[in-house]
């Protein structure tokens, strides 16, 4: 009788836990990407010490990695874990193996490990590996079966992220649409997301938008910086930055797909401090005034000119320059720290070492 008790009353706490905490899927509006793809950066634990001395809530990583599932156990972090695009198929194959997955790398570490949500693979829709296309939505819908069947499903929100590659059209902002070849694809997730009260997950990063086109687009347009911005005729609206306008964008694709009430979260956004000399923009100074920025930009806990009641919310890329990356040097130096956990330039944060004392300061409650 006695052990029915506690097993009775361990169930009644872990649903009150689940039902409170589905709550709190997003603690107020600044988010960090924490990259792995290197060989130097600090351990879990370090990184642990780092975003709360920086009093960062909510992260994301790109997979379930068990040592940082560990080491972000009992300290109030929010994460989101990831299904990695290698994994799709196998997720999507089975209901079994998307059950296995969820058992392995979600249900030991709830409820100490304040897990929220899972990615389920990353721009995989308008990517080069066409062959995941259509096994997203099966992926989907068994990784969110699977925590149905755990009972864990109010508490794990699921997703996925999508690049600009998935638009077309998206200037001025009202004119946006979905790619024609995407839509078959994205149509019927976005229905699935909206059955499960899934927002859509949006990759969205002004610097690149600038370097395709800087002799078009003022650089202080997509740095926050004073211009005198753009006008959408069809939305009646102004447009003082390019994030913003980017995310208007993309609620206008999601309007012109018939889902005129699904939130938008900026999944990535940042801006590298180095970059190859074809790599226009980027650099220190930039990638400074656009992080200091943005985040004073979602301070204000406002929404977009076209959804002024939805308040932004991101997740920043990323934490660390990664020097395992591929690609142009722009890849290696997203971070905001350097890989000895000092900073890479002072946007009001400290680093792991004591000499790296901010002179700025944001007000963010």
């Amino acid at each position: 009788m006695v052990f029915r008790f506690f097993d009775s009353f361990f169930l009644l706490f872990l649903l009150f836990f689940i039902r409170f905490a589905s709550l709190q899927a997003f603690t107020g509006t600044y988010g960090i990407n924490y990259g792995r793809l290197a060989d130097n950066i600090p351990s879990p634990d370090e990184v642990v010490t780092l975003l709360r001395a920086a009093k960062i809530r909510n992260v994301r990583i790109y997979d379930a990695d068990h040592s940082v599932l560990k080491a972000f156990s009992g300290t109030g972090l929010e994460i989101v874990i990831g299904v990695t695009n290698g994994q799709l198929q196998n997720m999507s194959s089975s209901a079994d193996n998307a059950l296995n997955w969820v058992k392995e790398n979600v249900q030991p570490f709830l409820p100490e490990t304040r897990i929220r949500g899972i990615a389920i693979g990353n721009e995989v829709l308008g990517g080069s590996n066409n062959a995941l296309w259509g096994v997203l939505l099966d992926a989907a819908k068994n990784i969110y079966n699977a925590t149905k069947k755990l009972h864990i499903d109010k508490l794990i929100q699921i997703t996925t992220s999508n690049s600009y590659a998935v638009f077309q059209d998206s200037y001025p902002p009202s004119s946006c649409k979905f790619t024609d070849n995407v839509k078959q694809y994205m149509k019927p997730l976005l229905e699935f997301f909206q059955q499960i009260g899934s927002p859509f997950c949006l990759n969205a990063y002004p610097s690149l938008t600038y370097a395709g086109d800087p002799e078009h687009i003022n650089i202080n347009y997509a740095l926050f910086q004073p211009n005198k911005g753009v006008y959408d005729p069809k939305f009646k609206l102004h447009y003082d930055n390019l994030l913003d306008a980017q995310i208007d964008a993309a609620y206008a694709a999601l309007e012109d797909a018939g889902f005129h009430k699904m939130e938008i979260i900026v999944t990535e956004t940042g801006w590298a401090s180095a970059g190859d000399p074809s790599e226009v923009g980027a650099n220190i100074t930039n990638a400074r005034t656009y992080n200091y920025n943005l985040r004073k930009r979602l301070a204000k806990k406002k929404g977009t000119p076209h959804r002024p009641k939805n308040v932004l919310k991101a997740y920043i890329f990323a934490i660390f320059n990664e020097d395992s990356k591929d690609g142009p040097t722009s890849e290696r130096n997203y971070g905001l720290f350097k890989a000895d956990g000092s900073i890479s330039y002072n946007i009001g944060f400290h680093g792991l070492n004591a000499g790296d004392s901010s002179h700025l300061s944001i007000k963010v409650s």
